[in-house]
């Protein structure tokens, strides 16, 4: 019996063998094709979204390569992409939304192959998940289903309103499917840290007025036509709204202390990452913010004894850090001595609500819910629209109560599981330990704010969220 082999693929010598005419012509014709293909695309579609679309593929194939990686690069850039406002750089879409559809398409093609090929994909039940599906539910379904009972036809601000919610339970979904070792954990949360850190950095320079920092604002993340003065009280950074900027660094820091107490960060790090943390606190300019901070640390510092020897260590960073953001602390205590008493911002606040928003949830217009969209236009001619800044009368106004009794019951089970999860000595309980500090922030600001779907902070929120949901069964 006689075999056959394929001809070597090397000379003697070793060196490559020349490609044969036959080979050269075969890939000719594949670079022509891709090229023409290519240039047919371009001409379709525009070459913007030509040049756009290549590497959105090319994202698509990594993802399902590996999935995990869908998450961290999520995370890393929500800091300088979620400010970015829709149709500034794609149609309807954020840029940070344009991306999770892209990483969620990857992982559901990565997904689907691996089913194909027999392996198994399992989402383990946790104690987590009904809750956060009725809160869901009620978020989402149930406000749309009352505006077509009403005889009212959803618009698209209506619709647009839905997306965050959706897109923070689609991240909690992507979180538990893909993160699985303690290894992407703390990749994540370095994910987390050191982009808030740059966020932080970015704060405190915009409040100190330096130059460069406000040009580059500028250009995507602030509204030309707002007042040059305005942008150098608060630190509106990348996320183009100081309130969100305080929720994300605090959220940033509280992991980051979480994990030190740990000892899953060295020291040289907690320093590094915690001095630009702690100014950016100060330097996000919202009173909100500090009382989001000292509601966290009382948390964090009842939860974990340890961290109380940890936050004496860090102190002199902590006081560094605050000598860095003082400038906005002293802007806005200044508001108090301006003739009004209070921050005028506040004066606006009541007026909001009690010329717009109350009247609105009257005539139990708040049992079953007013609009999924909370922002109204403005009457006047100086703005444009008026938000509700409180988050129990936003749960009113856009499900009524079956959303706040949602919420009350998902309240419920978020403490217990985070408590029990920050128990243990891993990343896993940094993560807990986080959950459970930053969800009575929630508890506590949403009589003042809205904190829990903000931009950014909302994204964190979750991922703790789903970190703890899917340790469950673990426990």
């Amino acid at each position: 019996m006689t075999t056959t082999s394929s001809p070597p693929r090397s000379t003697e010598d070793g060196s490559p063998r020349p490609l044969s005419p036959a080979q050269l012509l075969l890939g000719g014709v594949v670079v022509a094709g891709a090229v023409l293909l290519g240039g047919a695309a371009a001409a379709v579609i525009g070459l913007p979204l030509f040049l756009m679309a290549v590497p959105a593929l090319a994202l698509v194939v990594l993802v399902a390569v590996r999935p995990v990686v869908a998450v961290h690069l999520y995370i890393a850039t929500l800091p300088f992409l979620a400010g970015i406002d829709r149709g500034r750089l794609l149609p309807l879409l954020r840029p940070n939304e344009a991306l999770f559809a892209v990483l969620v398409a990857g992982a559901l093609a990565g997904g689907y192959l691996r089913y194909v090929r027999g392996d198994t994909v399992r989402l383990r039940p946790s104690s987590l998940d009904l809750p956060l599906a009725v809160f869901v539910l009620f978020s989402t379904l149930w406000p749309l289903c009352w505006l077509l009972l009403r005889g009212t036809v959803p618009t698209g601000g209506d619709l647009a309103a839905l997306l965050p919610v959706v897109k923070l339970a689609g991240l909690v979904v992507l979180v538990r499917l893909t993160v699985r070792t303690d290894t992407d954990l703390l990749r994540l949360a370095r994910c987390v840290t050191w982009p808030a850190a740059v966020v932080a950095v970015i704060a405190v320079l915009q409040t100190l007025r330096v130059g460069p920092v406000l040009a580059l604002l500028g250009t995507l993340w602030i509204d030309p036509e707002r007042d040059p003065a305005e942008l150098t009280e608060r630190g509106s950074t990348t996320l183009a709204s100081s309130i969100a900027t305080g929720d994300y660094v605090v959220i940033a820091a509280a992991l980051l202390l979480a994990l030190g107490v740990r000892g899953l960060v060295g020291r040289r790090e907690q320093v590094v990452v915690g001095l630009p943390l702690a100014a950016g606190i100060l330097a996000a300019g919202q009173f909100s913010t500090w009382a989001s901070a000292a509601v966290v640390g009382v948390a964090l510092l009842r939860l974990s004894p340890g961290l109380r020897r940890l936050s004496r260590r860090l102190l002199p960073v902590a006081a560094v850090g605050s000598l860095l953001g003082l400038p906005a602390l002293v802007s806005r205590l200044s508001e108090f001595g301006d003739g009004y008493g209070v921050p005028r911002s506040w004066l606006g606040r009541w007026d909001n609500l009690v010329n717009f928003y109350l009247p609105a949830l009257g005539d139990l217009r708040w049992v079953l819910g007013v609009s999924p969209d909370s922002v109204l236009q403005a009457p006047e001619t100086w703005r444009e629209q008026i938000f509700l800044e409180y988050g129990y009368l936003q749960l009113l106004w856009v499900g009524g109560l079956p959303l706040l009794l949602a919420f009350g019951w998902l309240s419920v089970h978020v403490v217990r599981a985070a408590r029990s999860c920050a128990a243990g000595a891993g990343a896993t309980a940094a993560y807990g330990t986080t959950l459970w500090a930053v969800w009575w922030m929630v508890l506590v600001l949403s009589l003042i704010d809205i904190h829990l779907v903000l931009r950014g902070a909302g994204e964190l929120i979750f991922l703790c969220l789903a970190v703890v949901s899917g340790r469950t069964h673990e426990r």
